[in-house]
């Protein structure tokens, strides 16, 4: 009786952990998602879907980004996005890939693993909350 209320116990507490990083995995998927989102949003100038994915914080700072962009065309190349860290209520997010931009033929482009990309819950949703 013993070995089997052991055994399942253990089942139980392997069962939790499993539930638990399965959770993690998850928020950090749907982080990732909206950091994705919203480069794209960006690339796009979609002001709406850009203000719906900021957090109010930041809302000001990434319509002033939509702005900087409206003269130039631009398209994202080889986006990958991760998690690399979390701190308090931040998840810490970097990418790979860049914007391509295009102003009346001049090619530049915008490398996006110079920044750090801030996720935050804001009204219960993954938000864009800045970058360093």
């Amino acid at each position: 009786m013993r070995k089997y209320l052991i055994y399942l116990v253990n089942i139980i507490l392997l069962s939790l952990i499993f539930i638990i990083i399965t959770a993690c995995s998850n928020n950090n998927d749907a982080a990732v998602k909206t950091i994705v989102n919203y480069i794209n949003a960006l690339s796009n100038k979609d002001t709406v879907q850009i203000a719906n994915l900021s957090c109010s914080a930041w809302e000001k700072d990434a319509l002033a980004e939509v702005d900087s962009l409206t003269a130039v065309g631009s398209t994202v190349e080889n986006l990958s996005c991760t998690v690399t860290g979390q701190e308090g209520n931040d998840v810490y997010i970097s990418c790979t890939g860049h914007l391509a931009l295009d102003y009346n033929g001049e090619a530049q482009q915008i490398d996006l693993s110079t920044r750090t990309y801030i996720a935050r819950q804001d009204g219960g949703e993954w938000r864009m909350c800045g970058y360093h």
